[in-house]
């Protein structure tokens, strides 16, 4: 581990000499390239530095109590120094170990979300509005951007499913864990005597791909062209401007209809085909990562669950990580990083253990 921190710490300082030089300042792609370099050497490197002080100081405050003669209170001085610095130099080396875990490539990519009503019918769809206005919230408070690539609405101000990007720094490493089937415990407003149901959406968050990701042949697929619809099948555009794109090799269908242009609908259809591609993609090469990307969509049925909100209780379960907060109108209203943060530690401490154990 130290021979990986030292060449960190030399390559982060060779990086900052390399950005002051003119010639790689004129040179957009170099630069750029080595500033997401420094980025992800910075924490390690500031962490490593951290780590050498305090075991300095650890080694300082041994060697003082190592010499005779020392009169009480200074001898107590340095014990609290050692114990300082022990405690200090062991939390600094496991979360070095934490950072220095390989990095799921696809963390700073922007991520398309798909949302599907489950089992509950109208209520599912309602749910799906509900979590739809939670993630866009979230990418609001974070400056991301939000744009829905195709919705099917119902006539109650639900959606029987909505995909949408979000685009913005660290995207998939902050979503990449919303993935599963989420359940909602409330009385819905068409309940007349107040009865508590229970409804399932499912949410699938993949990384928003480009054609160098992932190569397809054009003979492949079929592109198709209708009218867009809204709510209870009414048409809204009188053009085929909706593109409809099968894939047939893997029977992938993907559909937008939310521009005028039959062109940007295509762009955006494309891109999602893409994200779908890579996903199955990863998901076939290896079980391993299908095991570390281990919060898929199911069915939709009840008795599958990530997630928990219960509204009567004003309380939100992660059943994956066993969290249990009692704040479900923030959360609902995009406050959503305590939970957030507590699925990436949770992993992160797994991939650790896991490491460990094949050492």
């Amino acid at each position: 581990m130290l021979d990986k921190l030292n060449s960190a710490e030399k390559r982060l300082e060779e990086i900052n000499g390399s950005l002051s030089d003119p010639e790689v300042i004129n040179d957009q792609s170099r630069y750029k390239a080595l500033m997401k370099e420094h980025k992800q050497l910075t924490p390690i490197v500031d962490k490593f530095r951290l780590y050498k002080k305090a075991k300095a100081e650890f080694e300082e405050a041994e060697g003082i109590l190592s010499e005779s003669g020392l009169d009480k209170e200074f001898k107590e001085m340095a014990q609290q120094q050692l114990n300082a610095a022990r405690e200090d130099t062991e939390k600094f080396e496991e979360e070095l170990k934490i950072l220095l875990l390989p990095k799921d490539p696809d963390d700073d990519r922007n991520v398309i979300v798909e949302i599907r009503g489950g089992a509950g019918g109208d209520e599912a769809a309602l749910f799906a509005n509900s979590l739809y206005r939670m993630y866009s919230l979230y990418a609001q408070s974070r400056n991301w951007k939000t744009e829905v690539i195709g919705a099917n609405p119902t006539e109650l101000g639900g959606y029987k499913e909505i995909s949408f990007s979000v685009e913005g720094e660290g995207a998939y490493a902050k979503m990449k864990y919303e993935s599963g089937v989420h359940r909602v415990q409330r009385v819905p407003e068409t309940e007349a005597q107040g009865r508590i149901h229970t409804s399932t959406i499912t949410v699938a968050v993949l990384p928003e791909m480009e054609e160098v990701d992932v190569e397809i042949n054009p003979a492949d697929i079929e592109i198709q062209t209708f009218r867009s619809s809204g709510a209870g099948g009414q048409h809204i555009n009188k053009t085929e401007s909706a593109i409809r794109i099968i894939h047939h090799p893997s029977g992938t269908i993907v559909e937008c209809q939310e521009e005028r242009s039959q062109i940007k609908n295509k762009e955006k259809a494309m891109k999602m085909l893409y994200s779908k591609l890579y996903e199955a993609k990863l998901n076939e090469q290896t079980d391993k990562i299908a095991a570390e990307r281990r919060i898929q969509v199911g069915t939709g049925d009840r008795s599958e669950r990530i997630r928990t909100y219960n509204y009567p209780q004003s309380r939100v379960t992660d059943h994956r990580i066993g969290l249990t907060i009692y704040k479900l109108d923030a959360f609902m209203n995009g406050d959503c990083d305590e939970v957030f943060e507590a699925l990436a530690i949770a992993d992160r401490a797994a991939k650790l253990a896991g490491s460990e154990n094949t050492k």
